[in-house]
Order: structure tokens, then C-alpha cells, then sequence
């Protein structure tokens, strides 16, 4: 909805009736435009760093790729990948459909979802660290968190949504950063009786965003954040991922005292001027399952 067909907007899964389509020529088509050496980084963390150059030079280096081999294999030559900016356009996507079956005999009730969103950042623009804490300020969960007690109880998600409205299920928010651009969104979800409400609830917290921040609950953003970072990174599968995702989003890699740094600096007056930049953009609207009490929404 919010990149309309373009881009970030495109299909994530293989759309039905395209997949009579695929063949082995279309797939190492692919692989010959996206799988280059500028497009590839090898990570490793707790391995010598000897021993692994010396098997990337086996295996990526002195190995020829199969299309190289056999000109065949791929289609036109003359094929580019497609490389244009995502291009944010804002707009309105619905699905109407029966979620009572979804998942029967368990705790989990029949629920219509509402996502709404606007324009944020891409991971490299200078407000990126600002939306994180504006993210990490409004927090949410479900009405019932297995994370234990206490666990991000005092975001505004939690105490001005979830605390508040008993037939609210979830309140999440989300900050989506890519290369280019990005979407920041709350989703929520609820009883389909109570969809309309679910509207302006989520309208009202996004509004409520341009007004005052004490500086108690910003410091606890700032401080969730930090602590968020520091603790993934003790896990060696993170550090791992992390390590390769900033090489290929930025040709280097910011040590986390860098961004715990970065966060410090976060002040009021910061997240006002991204909640205004966003607020400026054209909404994105998302809702699936029962949306007979969904109002008009264009």
C-alpha cells in the first residue's frame, strides 16, 4: 500500500501465476544479476581470518560461476536488474476475509487487523537513530505478554491504548528502514465489532505524537534502545548478522558504542521535527479480515 507497485511494493512471495513461468534460465538469470561480487559480503565471527579468506578465494574467487561456463543457462544478456529508488506513494489496501478459522480451540479470538503508517526514513539518513527512539517510545505488545512482568509497560502503546481499551488484543509499533526509504506504522488488532474505534484510536496516538514528551519517558526510551542493542549483540548469531548487514548497507561496520553514543543524543526537539517530516506524508492503510465496521478511510 505504501509503495504502490514499485519496489518495496512489489510482491514479497511469487505471485501464483507466475510460478508455470519459472524456469532454470530464468532462475540463473537471477542469480547472474544479483548474486555479483558487489553485491555479496562474507561474515564470519570466531573463525580465523586467514582460514576464511583463504576459502572465499576457493569458492568465489578461482570458481567461475556455472553461467560463466555455459552461456546458455541465462536469457538476454542484455537483462538489467531493475535499480530505481522506491518511490513513496501512501494509499489503502484491503482484504476482506473469514479469520475465525485461523486458529481454532486456542486462546487466540477472531480478530480484524489495522495497520497504519507513514513515511519515515531510510537506515543511512540522519534521523534514523531519532525515529528508532520514536519507535521504541511508543512500544505496545498484546494484551498479553509472555516477556514478563513489567516488560514495556510504561510505553505509550501500553498505557494509552492497551491499559485503556479491554477489547483492544494488540498495539504494536513499527519502525521499517531500508535503503532508500522507509515506514513507520502502528498495527493493531481487535474484535471486528470493534474496528471503527481501532481507527481513531490509532489516528489519535499518531496526532498525539506532535505534543509534549517528558523527559522521564524519552530517557526511558533512549535507555530501552540501548539496552535492546546491547543485549542482541550478546548472542553470537546476531553479532554475525549484524556484522554482515552493516558491511552491505554501509561498507562498514559502527560498533555499538558508536550507536549507544548516537541515542544518547537524542533529544525532544529531535523526535518533534521526525514526527513532522512524517506527518507531512501520505498515510498507508492496511486492514484485513472482518471490515464491516471499517470506515471510510479515502
Amino acid at each position: 500500500a505504501g509503495f504502490a507497485d514499485n519496489t518495496l511494493g512489489l510482491p514479497k512471495l511469487c505471485p501464483k501465476e507466475n510460478i508455470p513461468v519459472i524456469s532454470r534460465e530464468v532462475l540463473f538469470t537471477y542469480l547472474s544479476h544479483h548474486h555479483t561480487p558487489d553485491r555479496i559480503v562474507v561474515a564470519g565471527v570466531g573463525v580465523e581470518h586467514e582460514a576464511l579468506v583463504e576459502q572465499v578465494q576457493k569458492y568465489f574467487v578461482e570458481k567461475p560461476p556455472v553461467w560463466k561456463e555455459n552461456a546458455e543457462l541465462v536469457l538476454d544478456q542484455g537483462l538489467e536488474p531493475d535499480a530505481s529508488l522506491a518511490q513513496y506513494t501512501g494509499g489503502v489496501v484491503t482484504t476482506t476475509k473469514d479469520l475465525s478459522n485461523i486458529c481454532p480451540g486456542s486462546p487466540v479470538p477472531n480478530l480484524a487487523h489495522f495497520v497504519l503508517g507513514l513515511e519515515s526514513c531510510s537506515h543511512q539518513d540522519p534521523d534514523f537513530i531519532a525515529f528508532c527512539v520514536l519507535n521504541m517510545m511508543m512500544g505496545g505488545g498484546g494484551s498479553f505478554s509472555a516477556g514478563g512482568p513489567g516488560k514495556g509497560m510504561y510505553t505509550r502503546l501500553y498505557t494509552n491504548v492497551l491499559n485503556r481499551y479491554h477489547w483492544m488484543f494488540n498495539a504494536t509499533a513499527y519502525n521499517h528502514a531500508y535503503g532508500d526509504s522507509g515506514l513507520f506504522c502502528i498495527h493493531a488488532s481487535a474484535d471486528p465489532s470493534q474496528l471503527g474505534e481501532v481507527v481513531n484510536v490509532i489516528v489519535r496516538e499518531f496526532a498525539a505524537m506532535a505534543g509534549r514528551i517528558g523527559q522521564m519517558e524519552l530517557d526511558r526510551a533512549k535507555t530501552q534502545l540501548q539496552s535492546m542493542l546491547l543485549m542482541n549483540l550478546e548472542a553470537r548469531p546476531v553479532m554475525f548478522e549484524d556484522l554482515g548487514r552493516q558491511v552491505l548497507a554501509c561498507g562498514e561496520r559502527k560498533t555499538a558504542d558508536y550507536y549507544i553514543t548516537e541515542i544518547s543524543k537524542i533529544k525532544e526537539e529531535d523526535i518533534h521535527r521526525v514526527v513532522e517530516r512524517m506527518l507531512r506524508s501520505r498515510a498507508t492503510v492496511a486492514a484485513l479480515g472482518d471490515l464491516h465496521r471499517l470506515p471510510a478511510l479515502e
